[in-house]
C-alpha cells in the first residue's frame, strides 16, 4: 500500500483531481454513493478514498468511476501513439548504451 508521503507530489496533485471528479459528477448526476459503489463493485468505504484521491486505491477503481460516470475520456485519454509504438525500424527501445548516457 502507498502512503501519500510516498506518492510523487504531481501524481497526488492527480489523484486529488480525479477523486474531486468523481465526487462532483457523482453529485451532478444524482447518483448515490451506495449506487455508484455497487455499480463500480467496490465497498462504499472505497468510494469514499477514491472521492478523496486516496493513492492505496486501485487505478482500476478510479477507471470503474470515470468508466460509470461517463467521464473516462476527459480523465483518461489515450496516449499518443508514439508513447507506447515502436519506431520505424520496429525498435521500442534505445540501445542499453544510449539509455544509460541519458540517465546520472
Amino acid at each position: 500500500m502507498l502512503a501519500s508521503d510516498d506518492v510523487p507530489s504531481l501524481a497526488a496533485e492527480r489523484l486529488l483531481t480525479w477523486g474531486q471528479a468523481i465526487r462532483t459528477q457523482r453529485v451532478r448526476q444524482r447518483v448515490s454513493a451506495d449506487q455508484l459503489s455497487a455499480r463500480i463493485g467496490i465497498s462504499r468505504a472505497t468510494l469514499s478514498r477514491l472521492e478523496r484521491g486516496d493513492p492505496a486505491v486501485s487505478v482500476a477503481g478510479y477507471m470503474g468511476a470515470f468508466l460509470v460516470l461517463g467521464i473516462f475520456d476527459r480523465l483518461m485519454p489515450s496516449p499518443d501513439a508514439t508513447l507506447w509504438s515502436p519506431d520505424e525500424k520496429g525498435r521500442v527501445r534505445a540501445s542499453q548504451a544510449e539509455a544509460d548516457s541519458d540517465y546520472f
